[in-house]
């Protein structure tokens, strides 16, 4: 957030700043970190849906022109090869999405739940790891889900005995999971005895050893040299890790790196270019965009906003202050605050939002939206907000059609056996 749009906060009466924008301020002042999304985006007609009128508001809309245009501009990075992408679909969530990701070869995928497994697998997937430690019925499921599409190569992670253990005999990859600093999951680079143990267990229960996860999704703060700098040190790090590996006669089939914010940092690093071994990025909020990762990566990239929230104004609670109905159970609050940005409208900055109701603040002496009128917004992490709605209105010149957001949420919690016996 520029320092102009912080003054404009303090304006506003919210004097109160969340955890997150006082650390924006901090990094501001020390002048060596990215801004953490941008501060505005222009409007283009091309964003107009038709018969607004007709619309309940907030509504999630995507743009499957600039889907396949974002798509299209990471092959674009990655030579034109799509096979180098194991695209995180946490993020487009949509079958219809998904399936256009096909369309374009992309057929290497990663996810987090096992509805989003399932999603994968019925959208043409070929590959799949499912990149969360899963345990308990939740395995079982995977289970069950790689068993009916069993043309598709499911894999999970591990980092334990107790994780490996529960996929005897069965028919999944592994990959380690290792943890490259940002402390979520993952066995640290320097325990090389564990991961050798750990490899050295798959192998000997008979399991297909892929290769090793690695996500480090915690620098997206830095600039793009500060990141790749700290990052590309981590991949001489990782590359030692699998020297120790390789001279103990464990070859490396694919390694995984790199979601949005550090995807250039894995595409600059040259050991990368000339491994043996296979190596995938996945980046996945690349393909809707969202402020954040604007900011992020360079506009040199050519990345457009594919999704966005249509609001309405819905009251004008003071002078200088406006409410739309985009509350944090629609724009996603988890980044922190503001939420997102409005398209064309610099001069509005939306504050604090509560469940159903999005605050912003008019800057002095600009024209005030209208009760009922229209706003598009950006949000600044788009991944979650989609997981905020049932369905999303696919526009492609300003013509409506609906598409269910497919891999929203969860399956139920109950295993299909035990919910027969849970009858009443």
């Amino acid at each position: 957030m520029s320092p102009e749009r912080l003054d404009l906060w303090a304006q506003s009466g919210q004097w109160e700043l969340p955890s997150q924008v006082s650390h924006s301020c901090a990094m501001i002042a020390g002048a060596m970190t990215a801004k953490l999304m941008i501060d505005e985006f222009p409007w283009n007609s091309r964003y107009a849906v038709d018969q607004t009128e007709n619309i309940l508001t907030p509504a999630l809309v995507i743009y499957p022109e600039l889907v396949d245009h974002n798509i299209r501009q990471t092959l674009q990075l990655l030579e034109g090869n799509p096979d180098r992408w194991r695209i995180h679909v946490k993020t487009a969530k949509l079958q219809s999405t998904m399936e256009r990701l096909v369309s374009h070869g992309v057929v290497n995928f990663k996810a987090a739940t096992t509805l989003e497994l399932l999603t994968a697998c019925a959208s043409g997937a070929k590959d799949v790891l499912v990149a969360y430690p899963v345990m308990g019925a939740n395995a079982r499921r995977l289970l069950e889900i790689s068993e009916q599409y069993d043309d598709v190569q499911v894999s999970v992670l591990i980092e334990n005995e107790a994780q490996l253990q529960q996929w005897r005999d069965k028919n999944v990859g592994i990959f380690l999971d290792i943890n490259p600093g940002m402390d979520r999951t993952g066995i640290a680079l320097s325990h090389s005895e564990r991961v050798f143990s750990l490899v050295s267990g798959v192998k000997n229960l008979g399991l297909e050893f892929r290769g090793l996860h690695y996500y480090d999704g915690q620098y997206g703060s830095l600039t793009e040299q500060e990141r790749c700098s700290v990052v590309h040190q981590g991949y001489d790090q990782l590359l030692n890790l699998v020297r120790v590996l390789e001279r103990a006669g464990h070859s490396i089939r694919e390694i995984v790196t790199a979601g949005t914010p550090t995807f250039p940092c894995s595409l600059s690093y040259t050991p990368f270019h000339s491994a043996e071994f296979i190596h995938r990025v996945s980046p996945g909020t690349i393909v809707y965009c969202d402020a954040t990762s604007l900011a992020q990566l360079s506009h040199d990239y050519g990345y457009q906003p594919a999704a966005l929230v249509l609001t309405r104004v819905v009251s004008q609670p003071r002078d200088g202050m406006i409410t739309c109905d985009a509350g944090h159970k629609s724009v996603s609050a988890d980044a922190g605050v503001p939420t997102c940005i409005v398209l064309g409208h610099p001069e509005l900055l939306p504050l604090s939002p509560s469940e159903e109701h999005l605050p912003m603040s008019v800057r002095p002496g600009a024209h005030i939206p209208s009760i009922g009128d229209q706003l598009y917004l950006l949000p600044r992490h788009i991944c979650p907000t989609v997981n905020n709605f049932n369905s999303a209105l696919l526009v492609k010149n300003g013509v409506v059609a609906v598409e269910p957001v497919t891999a929203r949420g969860r399956e139920g919690p109950l295993l299909a056996e035990t919910l027969e016996r849970a009858r009443i």
